[in-house]
């Protein structure tokens, strides 16, 4: 029996720490806490937020925080607080519920679940006193408790409807369908149509930079050759990095901007996100040599390796928007501050940035650059650096945010593989290392049956991981073996696969649950069909399939995948917006591209030219001269001229004939 007061001390995520002094009986999500609720005989109150959520701490600091809302949360509800990052599949699953009420979705999401633990009700934020026309907590409490009193038998039964529905919809099944370059297309013209032609990104407000999107229009470019979706992607990027969602200060994107110039973000900066964007600049860099783009990589990956390193390498799941109890304190400057801190200096700030300021916003200016202030910077980087730094010293003294400093598999696999493409392009070993570590770190943390954590906080882990870990870590993987030609990660790479088929692989052996088949806590499995701010957990294996069964030419891997992909068309034949990973992964296994290096390591002439032109379609394998070529099989099982420095370029099936020079290496992947 669990004791009558809040457990949330002993939890392994800062979120949940956070209320652990709140009034509030909170529980974490457990089989104890919803055996408590089947005893009590009480409706369930569950509360999803995460550690950078502003409305989640808004909510926090009005009613969780308050005695006489905690008094009736306690006397009527088990009431159970989830970290979505911890437990995705559990905000999965809920989310989708409000979403078939036909409510708006959102953190904190607030449900109210059967004992059974089976929704009936819920919203998002609710203020402790009726305002912005939503009704005040306390009273949505004593509602719904009459509701569940007098109109139970219809609640039940409306509740059993729902979980049926959901379960339908994102745990279950569906035949075949074909692939084609036509869904592709498709999702990318329709996605095109909705960009914002003067600001860049999707039309309106608020403004996510929505990576999954970019990522389907830059496939239609690189298969079509359609410019328009090139551009799209690149003049997005342009503008973001210009907006005040991307720090200028201290390097990073945060979240989202609240409106459409993405000029005011909500402060909160996602290593997902960052990560992502590290990878679009990449390529983005390659294709027009845009110094901005290069210049914003190495910012924010300076930001990621001063500020989201933790111990043995691994990197924090995010930073807070607000510190001393204001939104965006800590990046935002007033004239006098920029004087302040400058002195004579600061009309040189005002050559390389400008201070805005949206009429909707009550906080101090954010800083972001016009077109020719960009033009100016990218012209004289050493003093708009200069400038940037004496800023940066000063933020420092600045109460900083907080951390969110527990470690996710899933994100921190996508900035290892971020991290190891783009070190290839721009010639840095540091960051590959960096990668490297963090990608052991991960590896280490795994238990005695190899299994991974999904999260790990100091000692904490959470166990058992989910399909999205490992898919992730197996892309990693094989970023890393493309950076340092070391075999031994793709070996890892096969592990992570096992797993993977061991506990998560469906009864018909052709798609994979997102939690594991030993997971008693969750209300039912869901697939991980559908995107968030990444690429959902289908879409992510999909992908990794492809990109191992290309590296190792594994011909039966590769029909898996395609069998995978293919009962995934079949589940999201009528909702590929919010699917677009899955699309986007099948793009890849319809094209995937290898290359084939031998070369004397010390002289990498075709290889430096092949990091140049990074393309998310292709695996690069480089041997020796006179090492082994059994380990890069060409199309047809073939093997290259150990002999003979030279590149074997293949797509699908067919190779190009050897190339020798660098030069004309560059041109053929441009073509490519």
């Amino acid at each position: 029996m669990l004791p009558p007061k809040n457990l949330l001390s002993e939890e392994g995520s800062p979120y949940l720490r956070q209320h652990a002094d709140n009034p509030v009986h909170w529980r974490g999500w457990s089989k104890d806490a919803l055996a408590e609720a089947v005893r009590l005989d009480r409706p369930i109150l569950l509360s999803v937020g995460y550690a950078a959520c502003h409305w989640c701490h808004v909510m926090a600091h009005e009613s969780f925080e308050n005695d006489q809302v905690a008094e009736v949360m306690n006397r009527l509800y088990v009431n159970i607080k989830v970290d979505r990052e911890e437990r995705p599949d559990i905000d999965q699953i809920y989310m989708a519920a409000l979403a078939s009420m036909g409510e708006q979705g959102g953190w904190p999401l607030t449900m109210f679940l059967t004992p059974d633990a089976k929704p009936f009700w819920g919203g998002t934020y609710f203020p402790r006193d009726a305002r912005y026309g939503r009704p005040g907590f306390i009273q949505v409490l004593n509602a719904v408790d009459a509701a569940w009193r007098e109109k139970r038998p219809g609640i039940l039964h409306g509740a059993q409807a729902l979980s049926q529905h959901v379960g339908e919809r994102l745990g279950g099944s569906a035949g075949a369908a074909d692939i084609t370059p036509d869904q592709l297309k498709s999702l990318a013209s329709g996605i095109s149509g909705m960009i914002d032609r003067e600001k860049g990104g999707l039309r309106g407000a608020p403004k996510f930079p929505n990576a999954p999107f970019m990522q389907t229009l830059w496939l239609s470019w690189l298969r079509t050759g359609d410019s328009r979706h090139r551009d799209d992607v690149l003049e997005s990027l342009e503008q973001m990095l210009r907006g005040g969602i991307y720090d200028h200060i201290g390097g990073g994107l945060s979240r989202y901007s609240t409106d459409a110039e993405w000029m005011i973000p909500h402060f909160e900066k996602m290593l997902y996100d960052n990560a992502q964007l590290v990878r679009l600049l990449n390529w983005a860099y390659a294709v027009s040599g845009n110094e901005l783009f290069r210049q914003r990589i190495e910012s924010t990956v300076g930001w990621l390796l001063r500020e989201m390193s933790m111990p043995g390498g691994v990197f924090a799941s995010s930073l807070d928007a607000d510190s001393e109890g204001e939104e965006g304190r800590f990046y935002t400057w007033s004239t006098a501050q920029i004087e302040s801190t400058l002195g004579s200096d600061s009309s040189i700030f005002f050559r390389y940035f400008t201070l805005s300021k949206l009429t909707a916003w009550e906080g101090d200016p954010v800083i972001c650059q016009t077109e020719n202030q960009v033009t100016l910077a990218l012209a004289e980087p050493d003093a708009a650096r200069a400038i940037a730094d004496r800023l940066l010293s000063e933020r420092e003294r600045r109460v900083r945010p907080g951390r969110d400093d527990k470690a996710l598999t899933d994100w921190n696999g996508l900035m290892i593989g971020a991290l190891a493409e783009a070190g290839r392009s721009l010639g840095r070993p540091d960051w590959i290392a960096a990668a490297a570590k963090a990608f052991a770190s991960i590896v280490a943390s795994a238990d005695g049956d190899r299994r991974l954590p999904h999260s790990s906080l100091e000692s904490k882990r959470l166990y058992p991981a989910l399909s999205s870990d490992y898919a992730a870590m197996i892309n990693a993987a094989v970023a890393l073996f493309q950076g340092t030609h070391e075999a031994a990660y793709l070996d890892r790479a096969r592990e992570f696969l096992a797993q993977l088929d061991r506990w998560h692989l469906d009864s018909s052996g052709t798609g994979y649950f997102l939690t594991a088949s030993d997971s008693l806590d969750v209300p039912l499995r869901i697939r991980g069909d559908v995107d968030e701010a990444i690429p959902s957990s289908t879409g992510q294996i999909i992908e990794a399939m492809t990109g191992l069964a290309t590296a190792t030419a594994d011909h039966a891997l590769e029909r898996r995948a395609w069998e995978v992909a293919t009962h995934a068309a079949g589940r999201i034949q009528s909702q590929q917006y919010g699917q677009a990973g899955i699309v986007n992964a099948c793009a890849l296994l319809l094209e995937p591209s290898k290359l084939v290096i031998v070369e004397n390591p010390g002289e990498p002439n075709l290889v430096s030219a092949a990091n140049r032109s990074p393309d998310p379609r292709r695996v690069d394998i480089l041997l020796p001269l006179g090492g082994n070529p059994a380990a890069a099989r060409l199309p047809g099982d073939e093997l290259p001229n150990m002999k003979k420095a030279g590149a074997y370029l293949c797509a699908g099936p067919i190779c190009l004939p050897v190339i020798t020079d660098a030069e004309k290496l560059e041109e053929a992947l441009r073509r490519r």
